[in-house]
């Protein structure tokens, strides 16, 4: 096993981690100052990291610096704020099953605007992945999505979920001007600071002043190793062995979420999750396999 294998493998579960590192922050502090301080602690190691591997910025035009404010925007402000308000009512590994259709929505969006080949697979996977999402927020029922069995958990996980896809579209512009590293940093500062005035009209001093040394410990695994470690070493397999064989690797996040809640929260995995979370991986598979393209109406 290479070590990029390894890498690849452990960015996974440290991703996984996330879930139950932002479920223990859920009674401790406001999302909006959450999200703040754990964009804190990324940029201390991302910027530090950044100027280690690539010294400065090209110069960036009206158009690209506007593209960034996007990204803040959607991957970093948006986000998180749902991610992590969506987690003080919904399981960890509830969540990350929801969260894990969003390569299959990056496909399907990516046909729509950008009219990139949407394979018969990809296809079928979206059926399979919305057929599975359905099950688990309607807790095995797909036609409770209609009758209020979703919950405003629910919904923010839905948000944070569609808040990624937004990114990950937008970031398509920007990976052309910019390296992924780049392009990672600076909306990682560029979110910090949309998210710093609601996070100081929650009371941010006060909010931090009453954190746990849990609440910390969940901010610095967040921000250094979920936010930095994670985005270097992934960004480091797709230099290594190409972006769709590091994206499979990503399947293994909603595996590991789903096992720390049961280790670390005890959460209870019932019937409805398994096959819900087993319909969503089975479509992101099918996503990222190839087959015959079907063509975008010119």
């Amino acid at each position: 096993m290479s070590l990029t294998t390894i890498k690849l493998f452990v960015t996974a579960v440290i991703w996984g981690g996330t879930f139950i590192a932002g479920r223990m922050l859920g009674g401790e502090i406001a999302p909006f100052s959450a999200s703040f301080l754990r964009f804190v602690a990324a940029n201390i190691f991302l910027v530090g990291f950044f100027l280690w591997k690539e010294g400065t910025l090209p110069r960036l035009d009206a158009r690209m610096l506007l593209l960034l404010c996007g990204l803040g925007a959607t991957g970093v402000f948006l986000y998180n704020v749902f991610f992590l308000w969506g987690l003080t009512y919904v399981p960890a590994g509830r969540a990350a099953i929801i969260v894990a259709g969003n390569p299959v929505f990056i496909a399907l969006l990516s046909f729509v605007f950008f009219r990139e080949p949407l394979t018969r697979n990809k296809m079928a996977g979206v059926v399979l992945c919305l057929t599975g999402a359905a099950l688990v927020i309607g807790h095995g029922n797909p036609l409770g999505l209609f009758t209020g069995a979703v919950s405003l958990g629910d919904l923010a996980i839905v948000g944070a979920m569609f808040s990624w896809v937004s990114y990950s579209l937008l970031g398509k512009q920007v990976m052309g001007k910019l390296t992924p590293l780049a392009a990672v940093t600076c909306s990682c500062v560029v979110g910090m600071f949309m998210l710093l005035p609601p996070a100081l009209n929650e009371g941010l001093m006060q909010q931090a002043a009453r954190l746990s040394a849990t609440g910390w410990a969940a901010i610095a695994y967040l921000g250094v190793l979920g936010t930095g470690v994670g985005f270097v070493w992934f960004y480091q397999g797709i230099r290594e062995i190409g972006a769709s064989r590091a994206a499979v690797f990503i399947n293994f996040v909603p595996v590991s979420a789903a096992t720390m809640g049961v280790l670390f929260l005890g959460e209870q995995v019932d019937a409805s999750l398994l096959a819900g979370g087993a319909l969503v991986l089975c479509g992101v598979a099918l996503t990222n396999n190839l087959g015959r393209p079907v063509r975008p109406a010119k």
